[in-house]
């Protein structure tokens, strides 16, 4: 997307506006942000509530990195890179078996180390037959139609959205946006917040909010986490799902089947993520040598059906 058609389309969605909110300090933004927080409202699932006036009491003055922004900033900051997301996959329009991705994925996250966010965790199925699932920061997690066909069970599917989750819990997503971009954003507003914002202040948040979910984006569809990052969330994989009950050793099933349905060349999984033959030597270390479970019935037919509406 042209930078120029990707400004329209942030401007359209309105959250160029949530980011000024956000950040801004004045009164007079404090009362129309009270009005903003349904901005983008349906672009995945359920909003989960929250409002803009919660993020602009929150704003800090003065960051020097990702952990400067507070959960309620990473979650509109998440809103909007899940927009871009469906702009190159659009959303599975099935809602049964979304609802089955998200129950699965919500009782994932209660595992997890970070079981709450801002707004809540999120999980949509995209309409694509490209391998790939992503994690946008504030609990935003998406996964394609070919992704989840790597999958023979419902542990394996558990394995990608258990992978996903930890994206989050590492707040990954975040940390893609340029260290040098985070402290001029705060930079910005501690210029000013000291003074009634104005319009030059608000246009350079803009922009640099704008430059932010560009460096999110890229990272997530074109460049892929650092092999540090992938292992981080394998980990994580493992550890939410022995806590749950699931067989971690199906992260590597998956694996082994996606390895024979990715198509080279193709700007997907294979494009921003290690080799997965790589992967499955170092979950191999984290899994070690466990005895695997049976699957009940119950888990087995859900499973069944819904892989017939994938």
């Amino acid at each position: 997307m042209k930078n120029s058609t990707r400004r329209e389309f942030l401007e359209k969605t309105g959250a160029l506006i949530v980011f000024g909110l956000m950040f801004a300090g004045c009164k007079t933004m404090g009362t129309l942000g009270q009005n903003m927080g349904n901005i983008l409202e349906g672009t995945v699932g359920q909003s989960g509530g929250g409002n803009v006036g919660l993020a602009l009491k929150s704003a800090k003055a003065i960051g020097r990195n990702f952990t400067d922004f507070t959960p309620e900033q990473e979650y509109y900051i998440g809103r909007t890179v899940g927009a871009q997301l469906l702009g190159k996959y659009p959303p599975f329009d099935n809602s049964p078996a979304n609802n089955y991705a998200n129950i699965l994925g919500q009782t994932l996250a209660q595992a997890s180390n970070l079981p709450e966010t801002f707004g809540g965790y999120h999980f949509l199925i995209q309409d694509s037959d490209e391998i790939n699932a992503f994690a946008a920061p504030g609990g935003f997690i998406f996964i394609t139609k070919g992704m989840i066909r790597c999958c023979d069970s419902e542990d394996a599917f558990a394995a990608v959205l258990a992978h996903e989750i930890g994206h989050i819990q590492f707040r990954h997503g975040i940390q893609s946006i340029k260290k040098s971009r985070i402290a001029d954003t705060f930079a910005t507003i501690g210029v000013e917040s000291a003074k009634q914002f104005g319009a030059k202040g608000l246009g350079r948040l803009v922009d640099l909010f704008e430059e932010s979910i560009i460096d999110i984006t890229k990272t997530l569809v074109t460049d892929g986490y650092s092999r540090s990052f992938e292992n981080e969330a394998d980990q994580a994989a493992v550890d939410i799902m022995k806590r749950v009950g699931y067989d971690p050793a199906c992260l590597m099933d998956m694996l082994h089947k996606m390895e024979h349905n990715l198509i080279p060349g193709r700007n997907d999984f294979s494009q921003t993520h290690p080799e997965p033959k790589i992967r499955i030597e170092t979950i191999q270390t984290l899994v070690g040598h466990i005895s695997r479970p049976g699957q009940p019935e119950s888990r087995i037919n859900r499973f069944q059906q819904f892989s017939k509406m994938i």
